[in-house]
């Protein structure tokens, strides 16, 4: 069996309790035809890049399925048959990554983070950046040429 990454969306206004549903529905699918899913992550919902079908924000669910062929194909045409997905993706890797996926680990940074150290960031706030240099340490201006000052009124 070939080894897949796949991620769908699913409309804001769907609660995440059917999601849920939804995805344990997709795993009893793959299941009847042989496949199974690895790992199932539920990243949330979050915003989308652009418009889709009226929707801003979507829930975002990743797969990491072991399955045949015809498994997937039957699993993305019931998923295109849903009028709550709005996208699918499915691509094929070599092997699923172990541990929490990328946009998991993430979340686990942004809720470690406690906002309070910030004094090792550069370029902005109190840290010496490029707009707190004194108005003396200016480089000089160049002359101007008179020439095409005038013909500027």
């Amino acid at each position: 069996m070939a080894l897949y990454e796949h991620v769908y969306l699913v409309r804001q206004d769907v609660t995440a309790q059917q999601v849920e549903t939804m995805t344990e529905g997709f795993k009893q699918l793959l299941a009847q035809h042989g496949g199974k899913i690895a790992k199932a992550e539920y990243w949330g919902v979050k915003s989308l890049a652009y418009r889709i079908q009226k929707n801003r924000k979507a829930h975002f669910t990743l797969f990491n399925i072991d399955a045949p062929p015809a498994a997937i194909a039957e699993m993305e045409r019931q998923m295109g048959l849903s009028e709550d997905v709005l996208r699918l993706i499915t691509i094929r890797v070599e092997a699923h990554e172990e541990g929490p996926s990328a946009m998991m680990r993430k979340r686990e940074d942004s809720d470690r983070d406690d906002r309070g150290d910030r004094g090792d960031r550069g370029g902005r706030g109190g840290g010496g950046g490029r707009f707190e240099r004194e108005r003396g340490e200016r480089p000089p201006r160049r002359p101007r040429d008179d020439a095409a000052g005038e013909g500027a009124h």
